[in-house]
């Protein structure tokens, strides 16, 4: 693509930074959203001037607040399976040969927060606060987010993480180890320039070796989002799933168990 207009992408000095630039939907990404930073991560991924890849998200609310729910019926605006090709996205960031750092420069939720857990490090402004709302919203990371979070974070806390959709702050994603530092947000740019640096003094290839020997013993998790998100297609044509965008988009609370209670009376011959 020569020109981007849901991202920024700049290469100097060894570093490649790939920022989503959509502060006003708190850098939510739609399908193009997707594309761009795909196309901008294989540009960095085969520039052989490029050493690290930052990601980030512009203003200093928000790294990324996952799916953009207002492009989101039933179905997302982009390709891919659900209408978004979040596979390929997560799939880039473990593909691409050069260490990728996740500058979290605020909320990291949802598909950000499965975006921070595919990086290969991550660096976060003590403002910054991480979480899922999958199921709040009648949705649901089946690969990645999922399973390799359970690796990053340890079974009990990634179910923690998923099924109570709770906001951890960025000293307590320290602590569970979603990410690798914690700084004043005013030294949140030192500090990512100060592990490029220490990067960009290593040898490409033996860190292009130790990535893929990392990523060698969870590449099966590829095959389980395959086939998850087969199932959360058909899960978004469901009547369960679009009321937690009806609520999202109206600001209200979500009444899944209603929808949910009156679908199987309705099954089981009751009043639906």
């Amino acid at each position: 693509m020569s020109q981007y207009t849901d991202i920024l992408y700049e290469v100097r000095a060894g570093v490649a930074r790939i920022t989503i630039n959509r502060p006003e939907k708190y850098n939510a990404f739609r399908g193009k959203t997707c594309d761009e930073l795909i196309d901008a991560l294989n540009a960095a991924s085969w520039d052989k001037s490029v050493g690290v890849v930052v990601l980030t998200g512009a203003g200093d609310k928000a790294f990324c607040t996952g799916g953009d729910q207002s492009a989101h019926d039933g179905g997302y605006d982009g390709r891919g399976v659900i209408g978004l090709p979040v596979e390929e996205l997560q799939g880039m960031i473990r593909e691409c040969p050069k260490p990728v750092i996740a500058r979290v420069n605020g909320y990291a939720i949802g598909g950000g927060n499965v975006l921070v857990t595919c990086c290969d490090l991550a660096i976060a402004s003590e403002t910054a606060q991480l979480g899922q709302v999958g199921p709040k919203v009648g949705s649901v990371d089946p690969g990645f987010g999922t399973a390799l979070l359970a690796r990053v974070v340890g079974e009990k806390r990634a179910r923690e993480i998923w099924f109570l959709c709770r906001r951890y702050t960025a000293a307590e994603a320290l602590g569970m180890g979603l990410v690798n530092a914690v700084v004043p947000h005013d030294q949140l740019d030192a500090e990512v320039e100060k592990w490029c640096q220490e990067i960009l003094a290593m040898s490409p290839t033996a860190l292009a070796i130790a990535k893929r020997s990392f990523n060698a013993d969870t590449d099966s998790i590829r095959g389980i989002g395959g086939l998850g998100m087969q199932a959360l297609a058909l899960y978004y044509q469901t009547d369960e799933s679009q009321e937690g965008v009806r609520a999202f988009l109206e600001k209200r609370k979500p009444r899944f168990r209603d929808v949910y209670e009156g679908k199987h009376k309705a099954a089981d011959g009751g009043e639906a």
